[in-house]
């Protein structure tokens, strides 16, 4: 099998291609044995993708690195030739990023993906797996949203993930190209870039800054550990239904001043250290996910409880300090 993902030098990529490549700290039980002949990375190496997420993986004679935009469509048709499968995560992902600024988000997130599924489509492609986001549903007061919930993006990010979902899926009912979709709830853990939530608060808080609470803090998100979407991820590329999306959920709700408090603990600070900020335009206030599709038809459920991941993640951003340093420096 010839497995081509891209943004695989980003957070939740790179850990799939050190989980299909059997790296220990990318690999666990339940995960099917997809067994790559090939990989290859396709990444604009922007600046939350880095090689360095590929070190341990750097010497796999499996493995090929390719640098490109999936926005250039010439080379988006070059990568994309001779592969079985794609496993898209290349996206432009931070929503303040997008509303500041939501052109790059609307290039990559939409007509990216649709150079990808051309080139699926031209070259043969077995299977494509797409990756969204929860956050195409908009907000949810109560319970969880199903996969046939209709969509209610309410950011630029999210609305460029919503479109790119919608193309996917028509390519699968027009086309009869094999895609599958899976939308997940807010990952966390190692190698992620010091912009989102998590990791901003864990570097701040080792260095000695204060942390920016949105709001009255009351937004809820469910979290998931990078491993386990990834898990599911592999699941669905194995025996997901074409033209189905599957829901990948953590099980774990908080909201962001929980989590805040979690943080603080983990890193040995008090509430002094948090500074209350204006909450962001258009911030959705609660998102959950129902996972029972995934978990009946896939046998999915999260393996790595919050404690555990959140405990392990704060660890390894103590001892990395290599890693995100200089990601810091750069202005993040």
């Amino acid at each position: 099998m010839r497995i081509l993902v891209t943004g695989g030098a980003g957070f939740i990529g790179s850990e799939y291609v050190r989980m299909l490549l059997g790296v220990p700290g990318g690999s666990a039980a339940n995960v099917p044995a997809l067994e790559p002949e090939h990989v290859t990375v396709l990444d604009a190496l922007t600046y939350s993708g880095n090689l360095a997420n590929l070190t341990s993986v750097a010497d796999d004679r499996r493995l090929r690195f390719v640098r490109g935009d999936i926005r250039h469509p010439d080379v988006v048709d070059r990568a994309v030739e001779g592969h079985d499968v794609v496993v898209h995560f290349a996206a432009e992902s931070h929503v303040d990023r997008s509303i500041s600024g939501a052109a790059p988000f609307v290039t990559t997130n939409a007509l990216g993906t649709q150079y990808l599924l051309d080139a699926a489509l031209r070259h043969g492609v077995a299977r494509f797996v797409h990756v969204s986001t929860d956050e195409v549903y908009g907000s949810i007061a109560e319970g969880s949203w199903t996969e046939d919930w209709p969509l209610a993006p309410n950011s630029p990010y999210s609305a460029s993930k919503a479109s790119s979902d919608l193309l996917a899926l028509a390519y699968h009912r027009t086309h009869g190209l094999d895609v599958v979709v899976t939308r997940c709830s807010n990952n966390y853990g190692p190698y992620q870039y010091p912009e989102k939530v998590v990791p901003l608060f864990v570097t701040n808080l080792l260095d000695g800054h204060p942390v920016p609470l949105y709001g009255d803090g009351g937004n809820v998100r469910d979290w998931l550990h990078v491993h386990d979407h990834c898990r599911g991820i592999a699941l669905v590329q194995h025996r997901g239904r074409a033209g189905e999306v599957y829901h990948i959920g953590g099980g774990t709700e908080l909201t962001n001043k929980e989590l805040t408090a979690r943080l603080l603990d983990a890193c040995d600070a008090g509430w002094d250290r948090v500074t209350p900020v204006a909450d962001r335009k258009g911030h959705d206030r609660r998102y959950s996910l129902d996972i029972t599709k995934i978990s009946k038809e896939l046998g999915y459920a999260p393996s790595i409880t919050f404690d555990t991941g959140l405990a392990d993640t704060v660890r390894w951003y103590r001892n990395n300090r290599a890693w995100w340093t200089p990601l810091k420096t750069a202005g993040t």
